[in-house]
């Protein structure tokens, strides 16, 4: 993705229609404007034409005009609103954001994600899910209700490092026999690599996998801040296995 180069396009494509269609309502001005001059030149003094259908016409160009000049200021002042809103989507770059949604970026080997509980629940699964659809990883979540941070190292159920990309993340959950559902609302976290648009919007794209709209944005937080969750992630690994490998001696110690 490149930064802001896809609004600007879009600018010039909105700019460019609205310059065709004034070139063609003076070009029909013109016309209609010489054939009236000649009509009138040449009209019979003794049945001469009606002189108030021409001036509707007239005020019919007239009301055209204006509302392609209206239309043009409009567009102007829209256009405007896009590229501010793309400067504004530029500071992301480099950044962290939190998006809602549930396409969540793998990144380095690592993926962040909160689900949100409306209610106590009995039981909550977080399954991960790739681009095929494919379960890769599940496990056992908070079951209060509030917000709950999910990070992945990126491993699958049977512990393989799996690519980076785009992985769905799902939020399962169970409440006891009568009770309502609860409802869960999920956010991904994405460094942000760059700032796209098209008619519907404009896009920041976190990784190089995952897309969010600028106004799904919840917060943001520094450049440092995804190498820091890669260092701590990695962090935690190396003590679970400087663990692992503590007990295993004392096993063999003791046998």
């Amino acid at each position: 993705m490149t930064d802001l180069s896809s609004i600007i396009t879009s600018i010039n494509g909105s700019a460019n229609k609205s310059s065709s269609a004034t070139q063609t309502l003076s070009a029909d001005m013109d016309t209609f404007l010489t054939m009236l001059t000649t009509q009138l030149q040449y009209q019979d003094p003794l049945d001469p034409m009606d002189a108030a259908e021409y001036t509707n016409q007239l005020v019919q160009y007239s009301n055209v005009e204006q509302a392609i000049q209206t239309n043009t200021k409009l567009d102007n002042l829209l256009n405007l609103s896009i590229y501010n809103l793309g400067v504004q989507a530029s500071t992301y770059v480099g950044k962290t954001v939190q998006a809602i949604g549930d396409m969540m970026p793998l990144d380095g080997g690592v993926g962040k994600a909160t689900y949100t509980l409306s209610k106590n629940v009995s039981e909550c699964t977080i399954v991960v899910k790739d681009a095929n659809g494919n379960v890769v990883y599940n496990t056992i979540g908070e079951n209060s209700a509030g917000a709950h941070d999910f990070v992945w190292d990126g491993k699958n159920s049977a512990g393989e490092q799996l690519p980076d990309g785009a992985y769905q993340i799902v939020v399962n959950t169970t409440v006891p026999s009568g009770e309502t559902s609860a409802a869960v609302t999920t956010t991904v976290f994405g460094r942000v690599t760059g700032v796209a648009s098209d008619d519907s919007g404009i896009y920041l794209g976190l990784g190089d996998a995952v897309t969010s709209t600028l106004d799904y944005v919840v917060t943001s937080r520094d450049e440092n801040y995804w190498k820091e969750l890669i260092a701590e992630l990695k962090k935690e690994d190396g003590s679970s296995s400087e663990n692992s490998n503590i007990l295993e001696e004392i096993k063999s110690q003791i046998a």
